[in-house]
């Protein structure tokens, strides 16, 4: 589970020649400009903003239009500068860190900000004031593996320390942050099991899902024997899964993992202190073949398009057969 990720570099480049820069940026990164809030939102952890203003602007306050470039900072201005472009100077934003809390945001900011000498603010303001050598706390309920656009901060907490201490608390005292705001956490267990031994294929598929959905903290795993009949012992792969998500929830989508249409994967089954949760627990429908159609309905709208790119791969395999990959949402 992720609870903590690093956001995109911010780069202010000041010119008198904001056509040519933008021009060059162009030729040297292949890209185009967007809106703000688009490259925002659409960026990820490490890759570079680039905003192109007049040499006289001193605030960072992003204009509407600017560059996203999948790259780092470092290499983004290096190619800036082996290429000659008139750059007068360059404006650093603060290092943007997200942290991701379940519930309980006003006072996640509250602890945050008494923690670490911080103050808080709107994400906006926040990058606003803050200088190159500050950092930003950005604070989301929303997972970390999707993009994150400004919509989604729900309150921001500006730290006039560099983020390498703040990353170093924060990776320690993270965790204990969240125990704070939800101290009765849901311990479950998952089992799966194959008839035909491919364990491999399918953990890979489990482990993608909690993974990718932020289900939570794997705290055990190994191989385990259940018996389903009095004198019949099969082998089970076993995880212990720390998360503040509802089981039954759990469970729902993990049913989405069991089945390709009519064709059986694996099973599933998902205990919470030591009783298993029935299908029919999950909702009104008429049969496992139902339920397990629309759990897969639902766990795809959720799952990014790279792992169902891989999820539907490994399903290929299973299978014994191509299948045709999921369309892009």
């Amino acid at each position: 589970m992720r609870f903590m990720r690093f956001g995109p570099s911010i780069l202010f480049l000041r010119t008198p020649h904001p056509e040519a820069v933008s021009e060059g940026i162009k030729k040297i990164f292949g890209v185009e400009p967007m809106p703000t809030d688009r490259a925002i939102k659409e960026s990820s952890e490490f890759e570079t903003l680039l905003f192109v203003t007049a040499e006289w602007q001193k605030e960072t306050i992003p204009p509407k239009e600017g560059f996203l470039i999948r790259d780092s900072a470092h290499s983004v201005l290096a190619g800036i500068i082996n290429n000659d472009l008139p750059i007068e100077k360059v404006h650093v934003e603060s290092t943007i860190i997200f942290l991701r809390v379940p519930e309980k945001v006003d006072e996640a900011l509250r602890i945050l900000s008494e923690e670490l000498n911080g103050e808080i603010m709107s994400l906006r303001d926040a990058l606003d004031e803050g200088e190159a050598k500050d950092t930003v706390i950005a604070v989301t309920r929303k997972r970390l593996s999707c993009p994150l656009g400004p919509e989604e901060v729900e309150g921001a907490v500006l730290v006039r320390e560099h983020f390498l201490s703040v990353y170093r608390r924060l990776s320690i005292d993270a965790p204990l942050l969240l125990l704070k705001l939800m101290p009765e956490w849901n311990e479950i267990t998952i089992k799966l099991y194959d008839t035909d031994r491919r364990y491999e294929e399918n953990i890979a598929r489990l482990m993608m899902v909690l993974e990718d959905l932020d289900f939570g903290f794997v705290i055990g795993e190994g191989w385990d024997w259940d018996y389903p009949r009095p004198f019949m012992r099969v082998p089970v792969y076993k995880l212990k899964l720390l998360t503040w998500e509802d089981p039954v929830r759990v469970k729902f989508f993990l049913k989405g993992l069991e089945y390709r249409g009519y064709n059986r994967l694996c099973d599933i089954d998902v205990f919470v202190e030591g009783k298993k949760i029935d299908w029919i627990k999950l909702g009104k429908f008429d049969s496992k073949f139902e339920l397990a159609k629309a759990a897969r309905e639902e766990l795809e709208k959720h799952l990014n398009e790279d792992v169902k790119k891989r999820l539907y791969e490994i399903e290929a395999k299973l299978l014994g057969k191509t299948t045709k990959e999921p369309k892009a949402s």
